[in-house]
């Protein structure tokens, strides 16, 4: 059974760590800016996103998480529910 740890990921940080993996200003990385269609987020981007976001916050992300990480508030979901969450 999954146990909370009340552990919250500051969205802010989430953000800031995104605009530089994509090496675009902070401001760019809306809530609801797209990855692909809006910051243009390739395969090997998006990969360096899943990389980062796993060492940062010492998460694993399976496939169909990775699917969810299309902007910043989905993102923000995920990894938050990870963090909160422990097996």
């Amino acid at each position: 059974m999954p146990e909370e740890t009340g552990t919250v990921l500051d969205k802010e940080a989430l953000r800031a760590l995104i605009a530089e993996v994509l090496d675009v200003d902070v401001a760019e990385v809306t809530d609801d800016a797209h990855f692909v269609n809006e910051l243009g987020v390739d395969s090997l981007m998006a990969l360096e996103i899943a990389v980062r976001l796993e060492q940062e916050f010492t998460v694993k992300l399976a496939e169909e998480e990775l699917m969810e990480l299309t902007t910043l508030a989905a993102t923000h979901a995920v990894i938050d529910d990870k963090l909160r969450t422990v097996s």
